[in-house]
């Protein structure tokens, strides 16, 4: 029940939000590798959102299931209490450029993942969805240096997105 209460209650609206007919022209990466995608990845920045408030040391951990779906596990450890928390996923993608996911937390409500610049060395992540209400930057570092830091602001903002509202994560 407590993880519910981390995660629950705002990925529902993630869902219903991010399942809606709105159009966008908002572009994804052409094509992800899906067995280099996996693995850990940890939080350098993201739109605040109370599933995700009071979170530090966030990190996902992406693996492939035996039916071909993936297998997500966020976690993190909440600042006030130094308490850890996970939510567990599964995921899959939507075409064959494995750029667009559909993830779900709860099951039959699923929310849109898209991967919208990614390294070509799998090394940093830009996730978001289409309605720009969550936003993600990950690394497969705890740290990112300040130069690449702000290039992905940059990209961020030339893909509507604002880059003020983002969080920077804590990670120890």
């Amino acid at each position: 029940m407590k993880i519910f209460s981390l995660f629950g209650v705002v990925f529902l609206s993630l869902f219903f939000t991010s399942c809606s007919t709105k159009q966008t022209d908002l572009k994804t990466v052409e094509k992800v590798d899906l067995e280099r995608y996996l693995g850990t990845w940890y939080e350098i920045a993201r739109y605040e959102h109370s599933f995700q408030k009071d979170c530090k040391n966030v990190k996902a951990n992406y693996s492939l299931r035996e039916d071909k779906k993936i297998q997500v596990v966020n976690s993190c450890t909440k600042i006030s209490t130094n308490e850890f928390k996970d939510a567990k996923a599964i995921a899959y993608s939507v075409d064959e450029t494995n750029s667009k996911l559909k993830v779900s937390f709860f099951r039959p409500f699923y929310g849109d993942y898209w991967i919208l610049d990614l390294d070509k060395d799998y090394k940093y992540v830009i996730i978001g969805t289409p309605s720009k209400e969550y936003l993600w930057i990950l690394s497969r570092e705890k740290i990112m240096n300040d130069e690449l830091l702000n290039k992905l602001l940059e990209k961020i903002t030339s893909l509507g997105f604002d880059k003020s509202k983002l969080i920077y994560t804590i990670q120890e």
